[in-house]
């Protein structure tokens, strides 16, 4: 995947209603925690061998297992035929964010790093809140 010049804001113009909604809320609270940080959408073969467009947030540089360290998002959004996912690509006490805090997100399916649900009521917003400025506080500390 690598980040492109297409408008985020075009990006999601292109959704119908009700996903539409749900990703102009998330984006919108995405965009307000992490303000100051860049946002940009990223295209291209994503983990898995599927096309993705996924709205980044932030950057870090993301060590790979067999190679240099490659630039990355720290917060990806992106609609999935069947639900929504929020890539958090932070790491506190050797895990993903995400995972240390499963429990306190609602209604949501956590993988390694991302959560997903199907509708954004399902996912709480409060607990979502403090995981993105725990994300940007995390990637702003020396390694």
């Amino acid at each position: 995947m690598k980040r492109t010049d297409t408008s985020v804001d075009e990006f999601l113009r292109s959704f119908e209603e009700p996903r539409a909604s749900d990703l102009a809320e998330l984006d919108a609270l995405i965009h307000a925690e992490l303000f100051g940080c860049e946002r940009v959408l990223w295209e291209g073969v994503f983990w898995g061998g599927t096309e993705q467009r996924i709205i980044g947030y932030g950057t870090l540089l993301q060590p790979r297992p067999r190679g240099k360290q490659v630039e990355w998002m720290l917060i990806g959004l992106a609609a999935q035929k069947q639900h929504l996912s929020v890539y958090v690509n932070a790491v506190e006490s050797g895990e993903y964010l995400v995972r240390n805090r499963a429990a306190t997100l609602g209604n949501v399916k956590v993988g390694a790093s991302a959560l997903t649900f199907k509708k954004l009521e399902g996912l709480d917003l409060d607990a979502f809140r403090s995981l993105l400025r725990r994300a940007l506080e995390l990637s702003h500390k020396p390694a």
